[in-house]
């Protein structure tokens, strides 16, 4: 009797939740990035109990087709990408299809959405990975996606949860980045009925900075603009009284995906640098845009880290990029 057998497919996408839902915030990513490929204008995040109770993601963006309502909760079901080629030139947030099967293998999702503006929808209850109940239901246009009691079914992941404050800062901090990756989107952040941030939505950077950082942050910052035949960079960075204790202030955007690139980091740093006090970072936001082919978004289950083709280029683009800027500035 051989001993290799297909995993039931309950069990993969079990599995594939371990990689992509790490937290309560890894939900809240999934989610807010399939909205925002949506073409969403506004999208609303409310979370009670640092998001173990509940996760809901409202938006008004293009909804989902009736007849793909079920397809959608599929482990590789996408709308992004058709061919292997399409994985080379990527322009979407999602793309693997494992979002939506991951997060409803552990938890109970309740989906309403609708694609028209006739004010009818339909209504998607899934427990565990099994749908429950499929119904039309009344809905404005765009998707409300509810995520309650996430790894009910899995109490082993439950024990490795931390407070619900840590929880929450891990939201807050993914929010706080992708609204400085689209500032013409309007983000709203409730935890427990208490109102965290609110964007305007009205394309301005300087002000999401200001929503996020205080109005005294954003009057020392300094614009930054560039480009050469690869890269175009547009974004801010502090002047140099302007400090942070560690580097989590700057702010790494590509292709509007937020990502974790240390070296990104490291260059924005050394054009500092003697301007800077020893061990003081600055607070940055570049947002950094490339043809698709130059990137790799796909070394990563949760898509956080990339791979340039072209990496040393890249740094020095961008460290020249802000000497010019504060060379700029009388300081």
């Amino acid at each position: 009797m051989g001993k290799i057998r297909i995993l039931d497919g309950h069990v993969a996408n079990q599995i594939a939740a371990g990689e992509v839902v790490e937290r309560p915030s890894s939900v809240v990513k999934e989610l807010v990035e399939n909205a925002i490929d949506a073409g969403s204008t506004r999208i609303d995040v409310i979370v009670e109990e640092g998001g173990m109770q509940l996760i809901r993601v409202v938006d008004n963006g293009s909804g989902i087709e009736p007849d793909d309502c079920e397809a959608a909760f599929l482990r590789h079901a996408t709308s992004k990408i058709a061919t292997g080629r399409d994985l080379f030139r990527i322009r979407t947030l999602g793309f693997r299809g494992e979002a939506l099967p991951s997060i409803a293998a552990v938890a109970r999702v309740e989906c309403v959405t609708s694609a028209q503006s006739d004010g009818l929808g339909r209504r998607l209850l899934i427990e565990g990975g099994t749908v429950r109940r499929v119904e039309d239901a009344a809905a404005s246009r765009g998707t409300d996606i509810s995520v309650r009691d996430l790894f009910y079914n899995t109490p082993a992941r439950l024990k490795y949860m931390k407070s619900t404050q840590t929880e929450l800062g891990h939201i807050s901090d993914f929010l706080y980045r992708i609204a400085l990756a689209y500032p013409q989107i309007a983000f709203s952040l409730k935890h427990n009925g208490n109102l965290l941030m609110r964007t305007l939505g009205n394309g301005d950077l300087l002000q999401v900075i200001a929503a996020i950082y205080g109005a005294s942050a954003a009057r020392s910052m300094v614009p930054l603009q560039g480009e050469n035949l690869d890269y175009t960079l547009v974004g801010y960075v502090s002047r140099p009284e302007l400090t942070r204790a560690n580097r989590s202030a700057v702010t790494t955007i590509v292709n509007g995906r937020f990502v974790r690139n240390y070296a990104l980091a490291q260059a924005a740093l050394g054009a500092y640098h003697t301007l800077l006090p020893v061990n003081r970072y600055p607070l940055a936001v570049l947002r950094i845009d490339m043809d698709p082919t130059l990137v790799d978004v796909n070394v990563h289950p949760a898509k956080l880290e990339v791979r340039f083709s072209k990496e040393d280029d890249l740094l020095q683009f961008v460290a020249e990029q802000i000497r010019l800027a504060l060379k700029r500035q009388n300081l």
